[in-house]
């Protein structure tokens, strides 16, 4: 029985484990691992943004993924009840001229989202990009 097969990309020999099943494969492995595999499927995703994200907009108008996506927000929102009230001071003081949108506190990048550190602040934020938003939530999960 074969416990470890070498990657074509990198060149390593890893567990069976590290391998994407593939039943196409004689030994029902992908022939690369699945670090190679996740970075090529970045690299092409990259590459293609454009017909990506025209997808990924028409699968979310599909009925059952808006039904799941309102049960999520739904949930979402009963979870932690000061995050809604949060956000929707961030939008009305925004609206009514109180509240500036900055540019991205980490990149400069001008389309910016209010993150909030404390809900019990709610118009206290710092201004972060998507992908720095997404990196801050990121790093608070890890402390």
């Amino acid at each position: 029985m074969i416990h470890s097969k070498n990657c074509f990309k990198c060149k390593t020999i890893k567990p069976l484990s590290e391998f994407y099943k593939h039943n196409a494969m004689a030994d029902g492995h992908l022939n690369k691992c699945k670090v190679c595999a996740k970075n090529d499927s970045t690299i092409h995703r990259v590459k293609n943004l454009e017909k990506y994200r025209a997808n990924d907009r028409e699968r979310s108008k599909n009925p059952e993924r808006r039904k799941l996506q309102t049960e999520i927000t739904k949930a979402w929102r009963q979870q932690d009840i000061r995050r809604s009230k949060a956000h929707t001071a961030v939008g009305y003081a925004i609206k009514k001229g109180e509240l500036l949108r900055q540019p991205c506190i980490r990149c400069g990048e001008q389309n910016s989202l209010a993150h909030h550190e404390d809900y019990d602040k709610p118009l206290d934020v710092m201004w972060l990009c998507p992908p720095c938003h997404k990196q801050r939530h990121k790093e608070l999960l890890t402390f």
